[in-house]
């Protein structure tokens, strides 16, 4: 993966699909699309500062990806209140624009420095 932007609320990464990455139809795994796009998450959330992580994501799965096709997973900002926010991330074949993937991500704000949030886990 290649991290190809950073602004506050939002990142782009991008990732060249394998041999390595496919399933046994011969497509792009499903648990790699989910990864590059669930990192895009992680970048967005992040880019505020302090220590961010995910409280839960979901993805719907709209074409295959083949082998030599780069996918790019954009990540935008869309809620962020207190602790909590919500980013959605869309995956596209980057030559094409093919609309691969979308992936919800639900992110939680860890206190930093807090000794209770750490016993409580």
């Amino acid at each position: 993966m290649a991290l190809l932007e950073v602004a506050p609320g939002r990142s782009r990464v991008a990732m060249r699909i394998t041999s390595r990455m496919v399933n046994g139809h011969g497509i792009c795994h499903g648990g790699m699309i989910f990864a590059l796009a669930d990192s895009a998450f992680a970048f967005a959330c992040n880019s505020h500062g302090g220590t961010v992580v995910a409280a839960g994501a979901t993805v719907d799965f709209l074409s295959p990806a083949a082998v030599g096709e780069e996918l790019e997973a954009t990540a935008t900002e869309r809620h962020l209140q207190g602790r909590s926010g919500i980013y959605d991330v869309t995956v596209r074949e980057s030559t094409s624009q093919r609309l691969v993937a979308e992936f919800r991500g639900r992110s939680r704000r860890l206190a930093g420095g807090d000794p209770s949030i750490r016993e409580s886990r």
